[in-house]
């Protein structure tokens, strides 16, 4: 099925895809072939998988993860495409987010033993990879300032302060962004414009 070349070739979804990717797979066979300002800028895009997330109030999010090296693709059409995307799964926000890889720490007794091997990247780092993640989730919105703040508990939420510029358009989604970070990362994020962001939380 020819939508189906939407799911990249080394992704394990191309196989066996879940509804929800196929549906994804299909919408943007759909988009590529019948709008013609989107047509040369999909055609060479590929996502790896896609997955629903529930982000409260009864709203759903769908998270995208496309390969790396397309990521820029995306992004130079992202803000069309996505309200393209919402248009066809109505009732959920579209998040686009690079498919990437945390490599472990490198263990005493490994780096002793295998000196030539190659050393672990810093973007593969686990700071890395989620400072990426949240980059990602709220493009094209830049983020201007963040603080991590530690509650009594120990437990720790980052305040993420986003350009002022963007409030009007993503207003609505912070909850959705602050929902699909956690449930990627495991870590509480707060999202805040300069403004508001004296006040406390």
């Amino acid at each position: 099925m020819a939508a189906l070349n939407k799911i990249a070739a080394n992704s394990p979804s191309r196989q066996s895809p879940s509804e929800l990717e196929t549906s994804l797979a299909n919408a943007l066979y759909d988009l590529e072939n019948n709008t013609q300002d989107l047509k040369t800028s999909l055609r060479p895009l590929q996502f790896v998988s896609a997955r629903e997330i529930e982000v409260g109030h009864g709203k759903k999010a769908i998270a995208i993860f496309v390969p790396v090296p397309l990521l820029q693709g995306f992004h130079k059409i992202q803000q069309r495409l996505t309200r393209e995307l919402e248009k066809k799964f109505s009732d959920r926000h579209v998040i686009i987010i690079a498919s990437r890889r945390i490599l472990p720490r490198p263990k005493r007794s490994t780096r002793s033993r295998t000196k030539l091997t190659q050393k672990r990247p810093r973007s593969r780092t686990l700071t890395a990879v989620h400072d990426a993640i949240l980059s990602d989730i709220v493009y094209p919105v830049e983020i201007v300032g963040k603080r991590v703040r530690t509650k009594e508990d120990g437990s720790k939420v980052i305040k993420v302060i986003l350009d002022e510029k963007e409030r009007g358009g993503v207003d609505h989604r912070l909850d959705a962004y602050a929902e699909v970070y956690r449930r990627l990362t495991g870590r509480n994020v707060v999202f805040e414009f300069p403004q508001s962001s004296i006040s406390d939380y």
